[in-house]
This record gives C-alpha cells, sequence and structure tokens, in this order.
C-alpha cells in the first residue's frame, strides 16, 4: 500500500517543575533554600532516511509525543530532561502546518535532522529566587506546559528523471533494465502503486530515475491513481515519456503523447515545460520503426527527441542512458523548496501587550507575562512580591502610565487583577 499524504499530531514533552524546598540536617541551623530545578521536556525531530520510500509508517501511528522533564528535588537536584523523539521520513518529504499549509521544512539530504518542537522549559527551584533581601523563598517555577500540533508530511519524490507515461507501456521494465531496482511487472494496468525508484550508474558518475504510476486522461484531476503521484514529478529535471509504439493494445501514439502531456500542464505548468526524451518502447514487436516514427514526427508540433528501444533485447538502451545522462548535464539542479519558518512554535518571552478593555480597566498579556507567570505563586506574598519587582524592573509599570494607567485604575494580569498604584 502507498501513503504519499498523512496528517499526524506532534508534542513535545512538558518542562519539569521546579522544587520548594530547604535543607533540613542536624546541626546544621538555617541551612536556606536547596530546591532543584525542573528537567526540560524533550524536543521533536524529523530525520531523512534515504532506505525509506513511503509514508506507510504512519498509516497507523498518529500520534508522536516526547518525554516530560522531571521535576526538581531537594538538595539542589534538577529533574532529568525528557528524551527527545526522532521520527524517520523518506527524503523529499515536505512538512507543513496542518493550520495554516505554511512549508516549515524539506527533508531533502538523507540524514538531514530538523527540530520541528522545542521541549517545554524547565521551572527554577526556590533556591533560584534566593536573594540577600529574600533568603528563604517559599515558591518555584512551574515547568513550561507545550501545546500539540497537527503537521501535514507530503512525499515529492527526488529523482533527476521522471518514466512517465500511460499503464502498461514499460516503465517499469525499462527501469529494472537500466538500474537495479526490482520493480512489479506485470501484463496488466496499474501494475505499480507506488514511485519506484533506481539509480544508474554511467562510468564514475549516476543518476536517480523515478517510475512513476501509469496516467491516464483525468489523472490531473484525481481519475485513475489519483493526482498524487503527479507530485513526484515537481522535483524531476528531465521527464522521460515513454510510449508503447507495439500497437498491441490498440492504442494511438499521438493521442498517448498528448494525453499524458495535457495532463502534466493541467497538473503544473512547470512540467509540461520540463525537457523531454520521447521513448518508443517495444521494438522487438515493431517491424515498421521507421513509419510510426515518421507518423508522430508529422502528427506532433514538439522538436522532440526519439529513442525507439526493446527493454527486452536492450537494443538501443545504451543508447537512451547516454541521452539522458548529456541532457542532464546541461540542466540546473533540483533544489529544496524555500522554507521562511523554521518551528513550528517558536518561543515568545519579551511580547508586551497592553489594552484598555474597559474605562480605567487595562489588560497586560504577550509572551512575557506567559513566562512570568510560569514562576509566580499569587497566593503567595514573597512570590508575589517577586512578581511586582518584575514588573517594574523590566518597565511593564512605565508601559502602562503611557498607556494612560493612572493610580486605582485596575489591571488585568492573566488571572490576577488589582488595583495599582505607582509610588
Amino acid at each position: 500500500m502507498n501513503i504519499d499524504k498523512v496528517t499526524i499530531t506532534i508534542k513535545s514533552g512538558n518542562g519539569g517543575s521546579g522544587k520548594v524546598s530547604f535543607h533540613r540536617e542536624k546541626y546544621v541551623e538555617k541551612g536556606g533554600p536547596d530546591g532543584g530545578d525542573g528537567g526540560q521536556g524533550g524536543s521533536v525531530f524529523f530525520v531523512a532516511d534515504q532506505s525509506k520510500n513511503t509514508l506507510i509508517d504512519f498509516k497507523y501511528v498518529k500520534k508522536f509525543e516526547a518525554e516530560n522533564g522531571e521535576g526538581g528535588s531537594g538538595r539542589l537536584q534538577n529533574g532529568k530532561n525528557g528524551k527527545d523523539v526522532y521520527i524517520k521520513v523518506p527524503c523529499g518529504t515536505v512538512i507543513k502546518d496542518a493550520t495554516t499549509g505554511q512549508v516549515i521544512a524539506d527533508m531533502y539530504q538523507d540524514g538531514q535532522e530538523f527540530c520541528a518542537l522545542r521541549g517545554g522549559r524547565g521551572g527554577k527551584g526556590n533556591n533560584f529566587f534566593k536573594t540577600p533581601t529574600r533568603q528563604s523563598p517559599r515558591f518555584s517555577q512551574l515547568g513550561e506546559v507545550t501545546k500539540a500540533y497537527k503537521v501535514v508530511l507530503e512525499l515529492k519524490t527526488i529523482a533527476d528523471v521522471a518514466l512517465v507515461g500511460k499503464p502498461n507501456v514499460g516503465k517499469s521494465t525499462l527501469l529494472s533494465v537500466i538500474t537495479n531496482a526490482k520493480p512489479k511487472i506485470a501484463d496488466y494496468e496499474f501494475t505499480t502503486l507506488t514511485p519506484n525508484l533506481g539509480v544508474v550508474k554511467f562510468y564514475d558518475d549516476s543518476f536517480v530515475v523515478a517510475d512513476i504510476p501509469g496516467l491516464i486522461n483525468g489523472a490531473s484531476e484525481g481519475a485513475g491513481l489519483g493526482h498524487e503521484f503527479l507530485a513526484h514529478i515537481e522535483r524531476t529535471r528531465l521527464v522521460v515519456h515513454v510510449i508503447d509504439a507495439s500497437g498491441y493494445y490498440g492504442n494511438d501514439i499521438v493521442d498517448d503523447y498528448n494525453t499524458i502531456n495535457n495532463e502534466l500542464k493541467m497538473y503544473n505548468e512547470r512540467l509540461s515545460k520540463l525537457p523531454q526524451i520521447v521513448v518508443f518502447t517495444k521494438l522487438d514487436l515493431i517491424e515498421n520503426i521507421e513509419e510510426k516514427i515518421n507518423y508522430f514526427r508529422s502528427k506532433v508540433k514538439d522538436d522532440v527527441v526519439i529513442v525507439p528501444i526493446s527493454s527486452i533485447t536492450r537494443k538501443n538502451v545504451d543508447d537512451l542512458v547516454k541521452r539522458v545522462y548529456e541532457k542532464l548535464k546541461t540542466l540546473p539542479k533540483s533544489e529544496p523548496i524555500p522554507v521562511e519558518q523554521t518551528e513550528l512554535a517558536v518561543k515568545d518571552t519579551t511580547s508586551v501587550k497592553i489594552d484598555e478593555i474597559a474605562p480605567h480597566v487595562f489588560e497586560v498579556s504577550g509572551g512575557y507575562l506567559d513566562h512570568l507567570q510560569r514562576g509566580i505563586v499569587f497566593n503567595d506574598t514573597q512570590s508575589l512580591g517577586y512578581f511586582q519587582m518584575r514588573l517594574q524592573k523590566d518597565g511593564i509599570m512605565d508601559k502602562l502610565k503611557e498607556a494612560g494607567c493612572v493610580d486605582g485604575d485596575t489591571v488585568v494580569f492573566g488571572a490576577l487583577q488589582y488595583e495599582i498604584y505607582f509610588e
């Protein structure tokens, strides 16, 4: 079974919470705070693996979660970091944000790693908040709680050459002859249900060929095996258009040529502009090949290279490989998809937004407040004092004044609200 596009859920691990603890030991008076920090949550990585050529692994397993960080302990013992999750995908897998559709990574090279989600930060233990004037803090910081995200994995095969054509024209047989690939070969339509890749060795060089499942009229709109296989041609540099010239199935070589090219154009205008080499297969079954070529050229305006071959007898196969190689040398290499964003959840600890939501009522929100509130216990006097000190030190009080807030106004900080006085 072939799977080329799936949606999965990923989540990095939560950070462990810091510990509130005080050193207790016989003969040690006033040992002080010794709460350790929480561990970092595990991150989620994607890894490109050339040994994989389908997304079948994600048919049943669709949720991936990294391990949570452990909480801190007394005696300044920090919690253990959570284990990362590594998700292996085929080379050529494009990762998109399922909500926005934005591409966040193109897993182009074998061994390439991409961190989609960073683990949650561990919270600080109460020892971190110790100061000369606050020697016994009775609060710590909570670990950062992470969110789950849905991402779309879409496989776009990386190959230099794409073998395209109608079903049962001999693409798989040709691939098996020029490479070490072992595709399924049989005398019926839609034998190939998944793109097959093979490497062609040409002296000291090589190139990659993809056998694309047979296309029919309406393929760009989902007919036959559907347009999902056309996505595998998007990265190729050269199209080898395979046509059964034997007439065994009553097909017309010109109609076949026009049908496939029309489907390429309907799916993606760029595909129709890729250079092509036309291959007439099953030469061993044809007596009048020159007549076939002349007929084709009289009907087709495109000035294309035509190579008649027999994959069974290998006649002209070496000539085809040479022509393909020489053409590839004149074409630019394919490049990964440009990516603007590199992470799904970019940590925001600095943004501050102040809104007057009602007369004399102001709300403070943003990444700065979310980050700060993880370390606040609002029913603890010391913790609340630390919160107010940070608001003053980090300039939030000045921003409130600039927004028009005056003594006695109500300020909302998340779940906390109180009347504020600046002096």
